[in-house]
């Protein structure tokens, strides 16, 4: 018999579902980047099969020589079942992203390999390690990557319903260092750019007539003349776009300019709290510079870019009290979208340290918690209980998301511009307002799972090759 190529499966996991669950939140189902980044770092002579755990069901009796998932924190609990699954079959499981180079000692547990740091430099080496079988239990990247040239191998995406905006990374990291943020902790507060050719010559191949691009990148603007640059490559492109930036490219005309100019129609700002003392704490001070949101915002929206705006509670200086101002401030402002979330100490933050050490944290892994839900509390905030805390932050989606705010937003003129982005603003929002009730309470890893999690066997196991 004819043995068949090597063979590698990817899976990107869900959060998490609920017993008898039919339908996943409609705004999780991005194209997911990191299982692309895997397969177009995958040899060519290797078979690649993927499997988003958000859309379809694991074939886990699919013949397969080795599985490779990317972990979050909130996925953590669920790729362990996944790899549970797995290695009762015998397969080898590898592990990576952020949850592995931030809490290795724990994924090293679940899997028989781990990448720490970021792929590129290792993934490759891994695989033939594996097909030679010689694979190591540790791939540590020797420092951050200079040259981002790997663009995502986007073909393992067809045939799946996903979302329709396209998703491009332009680059990297952040250069402020907010002690709540798990990618600066990552990333170590860098910031790199990809190639600017690189970049266009993918938004060429992607971009689609009426679809959104999303520059994934954590703060597009850390280094803005790299920005600049990229927009004014993007303007004869003649596209729609979206991505996240800091406060202070509200400040630069240029920059808001050359924003409109290329297309973009919106950008997500982190302004998170209205207190000084929060912003203080979070190491975001520079949020309150020349006027602070309101004067950020009306410059954004005087360029007629709309803003998704996040706000984060918790803090030792929010009461009850924070709530209804900030969400007044939202809603009065216009923003087109917004979060109101507690903070959550992500591991290997300032934030999770601090709380851990004034031993204010509910659970330490509350991540591998059966008893934790997303949207829970896993700390003590000072001025209220973390059941109120999360019952407050609820109460603020559903505020803001209901339809009187909805339709008051909307008479806000940046939000209905044209027809196209008036539908656009209705649709998003009544997506937003489902999935505000439809995340509450979701479980981490998938309660329908009957299995047990068992860890990796000391020293690994055999590396198998279905013929």
């Amino acid at each position: 018999m004819t043995s068949r190529p090597f063979r590698i499966t990817l899976v990107h996991p869900c959060v998490g579902r609920r017993v008898g669950m039919k339908r996943y939140m409609s705004t999780w189902k991005m194209q997911p980047i990191p299982p692309a980044m895997l397969a177009a770092l995958t040899p060519a002579d290797v078979d690649v099969q993927f499997y988003d755990d958000r859309l379809e069901k694991i074939s886990y009796d699919e013949p397969t020589d080795l599985v490779a998932i990317s972990v979050e924190t909130y996925t953590a609990r669920r790729a362990y079942q996944i790899a549970s699954e797995y290695r009762r079959r015998g397969v080898p499981v590898v592990m990576g992203g952020f949850h592995a180079t931030l809490c290795p000692q724990e994924v090293q547990r679940f899997c028989e390999s781990i990448v720490i740091g970021e792929a590129e430099q290792v993934f490759a080496e891994l695989i033939d390690d594996y097909r030679f079988g010689v694979p190591r239990a540790i791939y540590r990247s020797k420092n951050l990557i200079e040259n981002l040239l790997v663009s995502p191998q986007r073909d393992i995406f067809r045939g799946k319903r996903y979302l329709p905006i396209q998703l491009v990374e332009f680059s990297r990291g952040c250069k402020f260092v907010c002690d709540f943020c798990a990618i600066q902790s990552a990333y170590q507060a860098t910031h790199r750019c990809r190639p600017i050719d690189r970049v266009i010559e993918e938004v060429r191949r992607v971009k689609k007539p009426g679809q959104m691009i999303f520059f994934i990148d954590d703060n597009l603007t850390s280094n803005i003349d790299a920005a600049k640059e990229l927009m004014r490559a993007l303007i004869p492109l003649k596209i729609r776009w979206v991505s996240q930036c800091d406060i202070s490219a509200a400040y630069d005309e240029e920059a808001l300019s050359l924003m409109k100019r290329s297309g973009c129609q919106g950008v997500l700002v982190g302004f998170e709290s209205l207190e000084r003392s929060n912003l203080k704490t979070m190491n975001k001070g520079f949020n309150l510079m020349r006027g602070g949101p309101a004067e950020a915002i009306k410059n954004f929206q005087k360029h007629a870019l709309r803003l998704y705006g996040t706000f984060v509670f918790g803090y030792d200086h929010d009461t009850e009290d924070s709530f209804s101002d900030i969400i007044e401030f939202a809603v009065s402002q216009g923003l087109f979208i917004a979060a109101f979330n507690h903070i959550t100490p992500f591991p290997g933050t300032p934030l999770y340290q601090r709380l851990k050490d004034e031993n204010r944290l509910c659970h330490e892994a509350w991540w591998l918690d059966e008893n934790y839900h997303y949207g829970d509390v896993p700390f003590y905030p000072t001025n209220m209980s973390p059941e109120s805390l999360s019952r407050l932050c609820i109460a603020a989606r559903k505020e803001f998301y209901s339809c009187k705010n909805i339709i008051r937003r909307a008479r806000k003129p940046v939000n209905h511009h044209d027809l196209w982005m008036l539908a656009n603003y209705l649709a998003i929002n009544l997506m937003h307002q489902f999935d505000v009730s439809g995340r509450d309470g979701l479980p981490l890893g998938d309660e329908n799972w009957r299995g047990e999690i068992t860890p990796a066997q000391q020293g690994g196991i055999p590396c198998l090759h279905f013929t």
